[in-house]
């Protein structure tokens, strides 16, 4: 097998697990805080197969979220809004992660992987937080008085963010880096 078909292959591989996660939520709880583990095969997948699959396979995970009704809360707000916010955030967390590990792998493929599975839920919150800005303040307005937070800023920060990218970007640290080893030594057999 050549090498273009072994990447499909592999690139067809991740894109099957990052639809299968997300599927089933792709999520355990800590608490009452709910973690994403979604985003490592993006991060894996984008280090292995390069930032074209990273940002396919991120494409891949927000178009599940939206069909699978993850987006639910937003979609009858905003349809527009909710879905250029999850497509993009999905779409640019791979494909930014994918660009960080090429650019750092020439000299120094641990810290690589570290820094993509680092950017990718930066990347990820950032922009679901920046689409919570420009489409749906007033509501966030809202549902930050009903839980009693003194800003909707401070709501979205600590009530829609907060633990779970902290949480998010733990397990990517952890979980990126042997996955990838684990892929390096596969290919060398």
């Amino acid at each position: 097998m050549n090498q273009k078909t072994k990447n499909l292959v592999g690139a067809g591989v991740f894109t099957a697990i990052v639809l299968v996660l997300q599927f089933l939520g792709g999520t355990f709880q800590i608490g009452g805080l709910n973690i994403n583990v979604s985003l490592v095969p993006i991060v894996v997948g984008a280090a292995v197969y390069g930032w074209k699959v990273g940002a396919w396979l991120g494409l891949m995970s927000g178009g599940v979220i939206l069909v699978a009704g993850q987006a639910a809360a937003f979609l009858p707000i905003n349809p527009l809004g909710t879905i250029v916010t999850v497509l993009v955030k999905g779409t640019l967390c791979g494909l930014i992660a994918g660009l960080v590990y090429t650019a750092l792998s020439k000299k120094n493929q641990w810290l690589a992987i570290i820094m993509a599975a680092i950017v990718c839920p930066v990347v990820n919150t950032g922009v679901f937080l920046l689409g919570c800005l420009v489409f749906f303040m007033d509501t966030l307005n809202g549902w930050a008085a009903a839980l009693g937070y003194e800003s909707a800023g401070a709501y979205m920060v600590l009530g829609l963010a907060g633990g779970n990218f902290l949480l998010e970007i733990g397990v990517n640290v952890v979980l990126a880096p042997v996955i990838s080893r684990l892929i390096a030594i596969g290919k060398k057999k």
